[in-house]
């Protein structure tokens, strides 16, 4: 957690801070059942949004000031909704976790590269050197597309419990949509390994039609219009 809060430059704030904020998070929390998180804004001018710690004894939830500044006190209710649900549901462990895995899969085929380069063995037993390439290769890149899979599907899961918390998707949708439509314009500098803890991908990202299934597989968000359309 304090290496996000420090990565958006973030602050954690109390009550006299930021009242009608602090009260929104607290009422949300008790509906939802869950232990009161720290609650932090950063000075950001995008409109976004995130959650970060363990679990939820431990949880801290973010706002930007450009989600605070620029959005409906009912969207950023939502927002605020669905980063609650990732805490509730331990994403951020979660995703730790399947980083994990996935460094640990990349580790495992470097070794096993450079062991069969150079155990000593006769040349008719090593195997394919071709073979060796592309499991050194390959074995990252699947590695990877899993853990942002396991991200998109959080994220879904996330936009699934807030609208439940909230009676309706509908906010949270009309809050997607609108920080869609500001982020393009305002890209926030973020550190890349914190990108996917956001609600929505805080990083520009450049569309073309060239590659776009491939970016897909690797990005740590859903699509905002397939978020919608299940929200709605």
């Amino acid at each position: 957690d304090k290496l996000a809060l420090r990565s958006a430059h973030a602050k954690v704030i109390g009550p006299q801070d930021h009242p009608q904020f602090y009260g929104m998070v607290q009422s949300l929390a008790e509906r939802a059942g869950m232990p009161m998180p720290r609650v932090a804004i950063s000075p950001s001018e995008q409109p976004n949004a995130f959650a970060t710690g363990r679990g939820p004894r431990n949880a801290v939830v973010c706002a930007t000031k450009g989600l605070l500044e620029t959005m409906p006190r009912e969207e950023v209710e939502a927002v605020m909704a669905h980063e609650l649900m990732h805490v509730k549901h331990r994403d951020i462990l979660i995703g730790s976790v399947a980083a994990a895995i996935a460094t640990a899969i990349s580790f495992i085929a470097q070794m096993a590269m450079y062991a069969s380069m150079f155990g000593g063995r006769d040349d008719e037993d090593r195997p394919n050197p071709i073979a060796l390439i592309l499991t050194m290769l390959l074995a990252p890149l699947a590695a990877s597309m899993i853990q942002m899979a396991v991200s998109r599907s959080r994220e879904f899961e996330a936009d699934r419990g807030a609208a439940e918390l909230l009676g309706s998707g509908r906010n949270l949708a009309a809050a997607l949509d609108r920080i869609e439509q500001i982020a393009t314009r305002r890209p926030m500098a973020v550190n890349p390994a914190q990108a996917q803890a956001y609600i929505h991908n805080p990083l520009a990202e450049a569309r073309s039609s060239n590659g776009v299934r491939m970016a897909k597989l690797f990005s740590t968000h859903p699509s905002t219009e397939e978020r919608i359309r299940r929200l709605l």
